[in-house]
């Protein structure tokens, strides 16, 4: 029951990820769109204390759309999530004879889907930090119940909002090497039993090469409530366990083939964690960035 219960425990991590940085808006009728693949296979995980304990080996992949377009120039409207997503477990095998004990399955699903919207609260283009402020509705559109036992999962089966404050600046660091940083804080707001929480980050990148090239880094960190359901409570029910918490550094690299076009790739690692998966996850993906 442990290790089904974390393998649930990585789609929060998917989820909760978040994709856009920084307090910059999209201009009216501009946009940015991306689809990718995001995928981590683990046979450890966090326990509740930090400590890394074995599971059976677990596979998810995400492929994803992500979408910004500017309905003003204040306000963005952002959508996000896996629109094909593929939770997976290899058979449990007994170490002292051999024997199967759980056979492996997998689930195809959609995944749970973010729709949000962010305000910039300072002009575009006016100060040289900007202020935004931003509202996402997570929505349960994965399955949560999934294979013979029901312990297979592309969603967490709430309805989560959360409210989000980002601020940053751009900045040159020599000739034609540009760079940006910023932060955010954030409060989200659980359903279902699950326990709010509260989200900090920081995030930096610089452009070489006339901007052709980004190389960006992440610093995640989520921080439980602990306002939520119980364990148990959570494992009769057979949703995601509450109070789960990690620090997460990411690294991404964004390359332009012409002025519009562009791939992306990324790895994430949790540098701690309670109740989540012990091992990197990866991302490719391909976008189209018409705000230029």
């Amino acid at each position: 029951m442990k290790n089904i219960i974390f393998s649930l425990l990585t789609l929060f991590f998917i989820t909760g990820t978040i994709n856009a940085g920084g307090p910059w808006v999209q201009q009216k009728g501009k946009g940015y769109f991306k689809f990718s693949e995001w995928w981590t296979v683990y046979d450890q995980h966090y326990t509740d204390t930090g400590q890394k304990d074995p599971n059976v080996t677990t596979g998810i992949f995400n492929t994803s759309l992500y979408v910004e377009y500017g309905f003003t120039n204040r306000l963005t409207g952002i959508f996000s999530g896996p629109i094909f997503s593929r939770n997976y477990m290899n058979n449990l095998i007994s170490s002292t004879n051999g024997e199967l004990l759980i056979k492996g399955e997998a689930i195809n699903s959609l995944g749970d889907f973010d729709i949000g919207f962010k305000y910039s609260l300072t002009k575009p283009g006016s100060v040289k930090i900007p202020i935004s402020a931003s509202f996402t509705f997570g929505l349960p559109t994965g399955k949560t119940n999934g294979g013979t036992q029901g312990n297979l999962q592309t969603g967490d089966g709430e309805f989560n909002q959360m409210i989000q404050i980002d601020a940053g600046t751009g900045f040159n660091l020599g000739k034609n090497v540009f760079a940006y940083a910023n932060a955010f804080a954030a409060f989200n707001n659980r359903t279902q039993g699950f326990s709010e929480e509260f989200r900090l980050g920081i995030e930096a990148g610089v452009g070489l090469f006339n901007k052709k090239l980004w190389i960006i880094t992440r610093l995640s960190n989520v921080e439980s409530l602990q306002n939520g359901e119980t364990v148990e409570t959570i494992m009769r029910t057979s949703i995601f366990a509450n109070n789960t918490e990690y620090t997460s550094l990411g690294l991404e690299a964004n390359y332009y083939i012409s002025d519009k076009i562009g791939v992306s790739a990324s790895i994430t690692s949790a540098l701690r964690g309670e109740i989540i998966a012990a091992s990197p996850s990866y991302s490719i993906g391909i976008f189209l960035d018409l705000s230029k």
